[in-house]
């Protein structure tokens, strides 16, 4: 049976090598050059993107962990140096990677926001006080990282992260968000360290819409001696 059908399939390819071959069409050409023009813009547009798909997944998978700081600066290290490696190629390649230096500079920019806000939700204060520092890093500052701030600021159960935090909003003065949080937050506090220290704060922004908020807090019942002192000579200098 099986020597049948050897034969018929050899009788079938023997008939098959007899058929004439087809010339191909005038459209061929031009088709087949059309569908290598395609495949090459495909294969551009995936290696233009290959780095900025690289960074989404890493902001994707990204989770803050203490014990993953290595990674996190590791990460950091390398993007460094690969918009060094950019910055210093030839006048004509720096033009035409341009770009890749700015989706860099902007991804570090991302990935250390990031970092910083995943900290600030950290249990561990020592954390929490490292998140707060890494403002200073930040080329930019935007809404989501003073609100975050902000938020520190005024119910974080640790007193020296309430005034390493007040310190960073003070740097971040120029932001009209940053003084009006600052004047809303003079009647959230407790702590006599930290009344202190934004009456210090209101002084050296000079912002006279704290004067109201002071005599507000003069008002508060069993407020320390000291710091009402202080407020009255605040509100004197404001005035």
């Amino acid at each position: 049976m099986n020597e049948e059908f050897d034969e018929i399939e050899k009788q079938l390819w023997e008939q098959l090598g007899k058929l004439p071959t087809p010339d191909p069409s005038q459209a061929m050409k031009p088709r087949f050059h059309a569908m290598l023009d395609t495949y090459k813009a495909e294969v551009e547009e995936k290696k233009a993107s290959s780095l900025g798909l690289f960074f989404a997944k890493i902001k994707e998978v990204f989770v803050y962990k203490p014990s993953y700081n290595w990674a996190y600066a590791m990460v950091l290290i390398l993007m460094s140096g690969a918009i060094g490696y950019f910055a210093g190629k030839p006048t004509n390649q720096a033009v035409a990677d341009q770009n890749d230096v700015k989706q860099l500079s902007s991804e570090v920019q991302e990935m250390k926001e990031m970092m910083m806000l995943s900290m600030l939700e950290n249990p561990t204060a020592t954390e929490r006080l490292k998140a707060v520092s890494y403002t200073q890093e930040l080329n930019k500052v935007d809404d989501k990282v003073i609100d975050a701030l902000l938020t520190t600021l005024n119910s974080d159960p640790n007193e020296n992260v309430r005034l390493v935090t007040l310190e960073a909003l003070v740097q971040l003065g120029n932001y009209p968000k940053v003084r009006e949080g600052l004047v809303q937050s003079l009647m959230k506090q407790e702590s006599p360290l930290v009344q202190v220290a934004l009456a210090d704060a209101m002084v050296k922004l000079q912002e006279k819409r704290s004067v109201k908020e002071f005599k507000q807090l003069l008002q508060k019942e069993n407020l320390n001696k000291a710091v009402k002192g202080k407020i009255e000579k605040t509100i004197q200098v404001l005035s």
